[in-house]
């Protein structure tokens, strides 16, 4: 089974953006209606049997069971019959919004994440299914919106089927992403001749077992002097004013701009590795540690963790490159040479081995390779990041 997703541009007209902008209301509302109803019965569970609380009381009936997903939309749907605002939205966009909530409780539980918060926006809502002969020619045919102008910026792919629709608010605009489902099934990347380790590095952005340090251009820091002088005029402005609310969008803008070039950035990355070898092996690191440590700001800016377990990972298996984690352990420590291991301090950017004398950057060192580290791949074209900062 194949799933690809296509994010297109909308060009709504008015009525349609009118449109969208009541079902996201709309799904604001059923939202953080269902999430009330779930933090009232956990509340009123909250005392003891046997004693009162002076905090929490039982506010609900003892015998009333759990709000979950299935009792949520039971009572969704007897409210859509008396409820107007309710009946003038798809029934399945508001049904996938209790969802979205249910699987925010799972993962709270599961992945111990925070408790889910109410939304003062809502910025995307899904259409599951979609309509017969729904895509035409930069074009597309939506459930309650009709057909409805898209900038077809590539052609949809062939011999794929149009699963899904969502409908995403930012800030240039309205976009929409189509999920595309396919039955064939593809076998697994076979493993090649050439290997190539890669190494997230401090004082660079990765370093390879061919001894590149490739540095990342500083897509936030670039931009800081900007932001901050945008800040500063917002915090003059009265608060939910015409001119506050434009400075607001202004500087969502330059935070999509500054997303949307790092990774373009990291796709190109990805694509040239993956020119010059036929196995890349990168070491099993936890990144969201490195966004909280020393390096936080360095590693935010970079986007380390997007590159590795996200894009690498997909652009690998859309090539045809073998794509696989190694065990972290002793990676800066061993020696790639000989072997032998060795301690160092975070402070010790070079690696001198006692053993056999090997010299080399702590980074290059670090790569994880099934052999020594040799010259560099012939032909390797350095990434311009100029367009990386404009």
């Amino acid at each position: 089974m194949i799933t690809f997703t296509y994010q297109y541009k909308l060009k709504p007209t008015w009525h349609q953006e009118a449109e969208i902008n009541h079902i996201l209301d709309v799904c604001k509302s059923v939202y953080n209606y269902a999430l009330r109803e779930r933090k009232d019965w956990l509340s009123s569970r909250k005392s003891s049997i046997n004693s009162c609380s002076i905090l929490t009381e039982y506010i609900i009936p003892a015998d009333t069971s759990y709000p979950n997903y299935n009792y949520q939309a039971k009572n969704l749907t007897i409210a859509k019959k008396t409820n107007p605002r309710l009946k003038s939205v798809n029934a399945q966009v508001l049904q996938q919004t209790l969802k979205t909530l249910d699987r925010a409780f799972s993962e709270m539980k599961s992945l111990g994440k925070g408790f889910p918060r109410f939304k003062k926006k809502m910025r995307s809502f899904v259409f599951p299914a979609m309509l017969k002969n729904c895509l035409g020619n930069n074009r597309i045919k939506l459930p309650q919106l009709g057909w409805i102008k898209i900038k077809q910026s590539r052609p949809y792919p062939d011999g794929f089927q149009a699963k899904q629709a969502r409908i995403v608010r930012k800030a240039s605009g309205y976009y929409l992403m189509i999920t595309f489902f396919s039955s064939e099934s593809v076998p697994e990347n076979p493993i090649g001749k050439r290997s190539l380790g890669i190494d997230a590095g401090i004082e660079s952005f990765v370093a390879t077992s061919t001894g590149k340090l490739i540095k990342s251009p500083k897509f936030l820091l670039s931009s800081l002097r900007e932001l901050k002088l945008l800040q500063r005029r917002l915090k003059k402005k009265t608060r939910g004013s015409n001119n506050w609310l434009k400075l607001q969008n202004k500087i969502a803008r330059l935070h999509e701009k500054i997303a949307n070039t790092r990774r373009d950035w990291h796709f190109k990355l990805a694509h040239q590795l993956c020119d010059f070898t036929d196995n890349i092996f990168v070491e099993d690191i936890n990144f969201k540690s490195c966004s909280r440590g020393i390096v936080r700001k360095q590693s935010n800016d970079s986007g380390i963790g997007q590159f590795i377990n996200e894009i690498l990972p997909y652009v690998c298996w859309k090539r045809g490159k073998y794509y696989a984690k190694v065990n972290k352990n002793y990676t800066s420590q061993e020696c790639p040479l000989c072997g032998h291991i060795q301690k160092k301090k975070l402070s010790d950017r070079k690696h001198n081995c006692s053993n056999c004398g090997y010299q080399l950057n702590r980074d290059v060192a670090a790569a994880p390779t099934p052999s020594p580290p040799g010259r560099e791949q012939e032909g390797w074209v350095r990434i311009n990041s100029r367009g990386a900062n404009g």
